[in-house]
């Protein structure tokens, strides 16, 4: 629950800012509650009206957006324009993906008659969600990062493959090109060149990252959300460890505990010191045990989908913070908690694949008592129940499809 020193302007609402075609995701669901209960009104984007977030008791209000991020963006301010003046105040915009930060960063002049918007220079986030962007951003201002490649034509990719060694890891380069020409879905590891050609196949110029690997035997996973302040103040740091994710160790964090991390902590802020970056974010770094080193691996210049997992003793999370920043109330800074946050359904088979691998049980597998979760919570069960009945559809669709294709009799093969 908020402490007293929580004190938000409650007549300025929040828009939880989307773009591209994808479910929404249990960080705006978490943005909507951790705003929603200090009385803040929230109203968000959505892809479709019956989506598990619409049934949230904390929304004021939602816009059905099936924008894809194909359309010029242009089109999509005098959207986003539009929805302001059907709110008719001016609202904090919070950005829930690379694409709409990277939006809301570019056209911010405009968007500045209804919304109120973190003073971030209009180039960086691009730069950022940009894969060889935020390498080069590491390597000028001497941030440990993992070797990377951004090749040009497929040629030098396997000859980057041929050199560097495999395994790899290739991820989408740069936002709007990964919902409009994506490479892979995910970030992808492969193995040798047999797979790194089954991914990008001859023809083509792949829009991709390649990332040396980093093996988890020799690694850790460590996460960084920060909210940085307009006028320079030190900003809101919280550290903790992803333990799982799925899928495992490329996709969305399944399982993570906040822990205390100065170090890591006085690193994230320092790069955001000398970059000058403004708002939320939500870092991905690697500790590499060979040389003892926290190595930066994404820089997410939005809302990151676990941020609940931190919260000071007061109260505060990231997105609270960029409300009570922008709306010029006082930011307390107290210690974060310890606790854990987990993701029931995608967790399931991320632990299950993780003790397969460890043959061992994996760590946080049980509920504890001071656990967030992504999705389920007593005072706004609804859209835990909806995301439930949406996931379990998925699951047995996949699973139909899986045992359609392997009946005998299928595509002419006989049965003798």
């Amino acid at each position: 629950m908020p402490g007293p020193l929580l004190d938000p302007d409650r007549e300025v609402p929040a828009l939880l800012v989307k773009v591209g075609h994808y479910p929404p995701h249990h960080g705006v669901i978490g943005a909507i509650r951790t705003l929603g209960r200090l009385g803040v009104p929230v109203y968000a984007m959505l892809q479709r009206r019956r989506t598990p977030v619409a049934y949230s008791r904390y929304l004021a209000g939602t816009f059905v957006r099936p924008v894809s991020g194909m359309e010029a963006p242009e089109l999509l301010v005098d959207g986003l324009l539009e929805i302001g003046r059907v709110i008719g105040r001016p609202a904090v915009a919070v950005s829930t993906d690379d694409e709409s930060a990277v939006l809301l960063a570019e056209h911010a002049d405009r968007l500045r008659e209804w919304f109120l918007l973190a003073p971030v220079a209009p180039d960086l986030p691009r730069r950022l969600a940009n894969k060889d962007g935020l390498h080069r951003i590491c390597r000028e201002h001497g941030i440990p990062t993992p070797r990377a490649w951004a090749p040009v034509g497929h040629g030098e990719l396997l000859r980057i493959g041929r050199e560097a060694g495999y395994p790899l890891v290739l991820k989408n380069l740069e936002p709007y090109t990964r919902l409009r020409a994506p490479v892979v879905g995910h970030t992808t590891l492969v193995r040798d060149e047999a797979e790194l050609l089954a991914v990008c196949p001859p023809g083509g110029d792949p829009s991709v990252l390649v990332q040396e690997y980093l093996p988890p035997e020799h690694s850790q996973d460590w996460i960084t959300h920060l909210c940085c302040g307009g006028d320079g103040a030190a900003p809101v740091v919280f550290t903790g460890r992803k333990l799982r994710s799925w899928p495992p160790g490329a996709g969305v964090t399944t399982r993570a505990r906040a822990e205390g991390n100065p170090e890591l902590a006085r690193l994230a802020a320092s790069l955001c010191r000398r970059i000058g970056y403004r708002g939320v974010a939500d870092l991905d770094w690697r500790l590499d045990r060979r040389d003892g080193r926290y190595k930066l691996v994404d820089f997410n210049p939005r809302t990151g989908a676990q941020f609940r997992l931190f919260e000071t003793v007061d109260g505060l999370d990231v997105v609270r913070a960029l409300h009570l920043g922008l709306t010029g109330r006082c930011v307390p800074h107290g210690p974060q908690l310890t606790r854990s946050f987990g993701v029931g359904g995608l967790d399931v088979p991320a632990a299950a694949v993780w003790a397969w691998r460890e043959r061992r049980l994996p760590p946080d597998l049980l509920p504890r008592r001071a656990t967030e979760r992504g999705w389920l919570c007593w005072d706004d069960p609804a859209p835990a129940v909806a995301e439930t009945v949406r996931f379990t559809g998925l699951v047995a669709a996949r699973l139909g499809r899986t045992a359609g294709r392997s009946l005998p009799g299928r595509h002419g093969a006989g049965t003798g």
